[in-house]
């Protein structure tokens, strides 16, 4: 079976996020039903409210493209923070990095 990117509306914010191809297989290979019916941000806050009040949910912009983005901690500001498919594109390429080495 052939995946696509898709392309689904968030049901919390109403923003629209890409359901990846890779995503699309993981859930196939775990046999989940059901896609995603919220974006990695909304899926952050819920589970950060599920923990507990303590923990502190962030708005800010992703260091990157600019977009806005939650975090479940208040960042200090002498690192960037990132949106989630930034981050993960950050954390791929340092992948690849250390392959190459």
């Amino acid at each position: 079976m052939t995946f696509k990117d898709r392309l689904l509306m968030c049901r919390d914010c109403n923003r629209g996020f890409m359901f990846s191809a890779g995503e699309q297989e993981f859930y196939s290979a775990k046999k989940l039903a059901n896609e995603p019916r919220r974006c990695a941000d909304c899926r952050v806050l819920i589970n950060a409210r599920k923990k507990g009040s303590n923990i502190v949910v962030t708005e800010l912009k992703c260091a990157e493209c600019g977009m806005p983005t939650r975090v479940p901690f208040e960042p200090k500001g002498h690192r960037p923070v990132y949106c989630t498919p930034c981050f993960r594109g950050k954390k791929a390429g340092k992948v690849l990095e250390r392959a190459a080495v």
